[in-house]
């Protein structure tokens, strides 16, 4: 007998096949329409600033693309996706690439909430909204910057461990390579290595699956902490964690209460700010970036990020934390309600502010600073093959600093969905969460992170927000009334 192979999808004829598609975006049309309108949005951000927008680490990661090495700031992740597209020449490519991980990551959550919770095609539209339409997510994507990365490959790692009720141990370790590539474009994605962890021994998923979703995760960053060790001389991801969480500790680190042996400690004495703590105002970047106002640069120029100082700022942050511990949480617990306000205060000072804006002055012209082997304007023309500044072109750019001023989640509204996160975990106290607490302990974790190890950052919340819709959508979506179930009469 000779088999006969049924006809598919891709056999049928051309007006059976748009047939399947107009009715496949029949069933999700309001979704489509949002991500159509989104998209739109997306192209006039590409035409009114081009060929990209500028942020002072910009500069770091172009320079790892056109000399790949591991940075002594900041992990290389996206640095690595810069030379990837570097044959293209292009960083309007590389910002277009960008718009669709954001898009990318809006599809990943309205399939997780209706494929997999059930939730109605508005219902899961809503959830995406932050994602497709907040002004702040679209300008980041716009910025040559990791975050828009970071944030497809949370979300992704999320939907990936929500989705599979039983993992296998090929499923783990797939969630495991998510997870070294996450940590890799920053590095404040390995602790949700733990909470993932976490969350497995908890749902009871086995040894198996855990065992090889840490063991995926960890030869990608081990071994680039090797290349960190034979380039820079310390085995570690980067030499800034000790020398970021000096600067959490800046604007309350009192010497004097320390009780250091300016003897027997005379570099961990020489961190000391002479400055009273009630006169330090309201920022602490200035006691790590500007080197008129901090300690470090007595130690030499250039020498903020070495292993030695990483080591010795570490372990005066350490002594400080622990000889003011009231001060401490009193500053981590400040900056993470400032999450929460429902306006934008100029913070942590105008530049920095301003970048996050379309239509700042500040990428029209870049900045001429020394770079490894170069300069930063000319690393980000070489890499362009062309002029690299940003370009307002009207009146689209005119339409996006309008839309900036009108459409953004406040952070507000942030703070809403993770109380409804919270309510989701709390009513399932039973199951230890169930299905919500994984996005809802990311969310919390990505917010309240910067807080206790270095400082808040409006950008440092967009990577929060879809885990958080996630956990707050979940929530909402279970108290609707069972299918089937008679609504009471009015």
């Amino acid at each position: 007998m000779v088999a006969v192979a049924e006809p598919s999808a891709l056999d049928a004829p051309p007006d059976s096949r748009w047939k399947r598609l107009l009715a496949v975006l029949g069933r999700h049309r309001v979704f489509t329409v949002a991500l159509g309108l989104a998209a739109i949005v997306r192209v006039v951000t590409m035409l009114g600033f081009g060929p990209a927008m500028w942020f002072n680490d910009s500069y770091d990661y172009v320079s790892v693309a056109l000399h790949p090495r591991p940075h002594p700031i900041r992990p290389d992740g996206y640095g690595f996706w810069l030379l990837l597209l570097k044959p293209v020449h292009s960083f309007a490519f590389v910002v277009f690439t960008q718009h669709v991980m954001g898009l990318a990551a809006a599809v990943v959550i309205y399939l997780l909430l209706t494929k997999k919770f059930g939730l109605p095609g508005w219902g899961a539209t809503l959830a995406a909204v932050p994602v497709l339409f907040d002004a702040y997510q679209i300008q980041l994507e716009q910025l040559i910057m990791s975050d828009s990365m970071f944030t497809l490959l949370v979300v992704a790692v999320v939907t990936l461990v929500l989705w599979h009720r039983k993992m296998s141990w090929r499923m783990g370790a797939a969630v495991g390579a998510l997870l070294a590539l996450t940590a890799l474009t920053r590095s404040i994605g390995l602790p949700i290595l733990a909470l993932v962890v976490v969350y497995l021994l908890v749902k009871r998923a086995g040894w198996k699956p855990i065992s090889a979703m840490i063991a995926a995760c960890a030869l990608p960053v081990v071994a680039y902490m090797g290349w960190f060790k034979a380039v820079n001389g310390q085995f570690a991801m980067t030499n800034s964690d000790g020398v970021i969480l000096y600067m959490r500790t800046a604007l309350f680190a009192d010497c004097h209460k320390m009780g250091l042996d300016k003897r027997n400690e005379l570099e961990l004495a020489l961190l000391c700010i002479n400055t009273p703590p009630a006169e330090r105002g309201r920022t602490a970047q200035a006691y790590l970036w500007w080197d008129d106002q901090n300690q470090l640069h007595v130690f030499g120029s250039g020498m903020k990020f070495t292993p030695e100082i990483n080591a010795n700022a570490s372990t005066f942050a350490k002594k400080a934390i622990l000889a003011q511990p009231g001060d401490y949480l009193a500053a981590v617990g400040k900056d993470f309600f400032r999450a929460f306000g429902w306006g934008r205060p100029l913070f942590p000072d105008a530049k920095t502010y301003l970048q996050y804006q379309f239509g700042n002055y500040y990428t029209q012209k870049l900045p001429a600073w020394t770079s490894y082997l170069g300069q930063t304007d000319r690393d980000a023309e070489r890499y362009e093959n062309g002029p690299a500044a940003t370009r307002e072109v009207k009146p689209w750019s005119d339409i996006m600093i309008g839309y900036q001023k009108v459409v953004r989640l406040p952070g507000t509204v942030l703070g809403l969905l993770l109380l409804a996160g919270l309510y989701g975990v709390a009513v399932r106290w039973r199951r230890l969460g169930g299905p919500v607490l994984l996005p809802w302990l990311c969310a919390v974790g990505l917010v309240l992170a910067p807080a206790a190890t270095a400082e808040f950052d409006y950008r440092y919340l967009l990577p929060a927000v879809p885990v958080a819709c996630v956990a707050a959508a979940i929530t909402l979506g279970r108290l609707r009334l069972p299918r089937g179930k008679a609504r009471p009469a009015p």
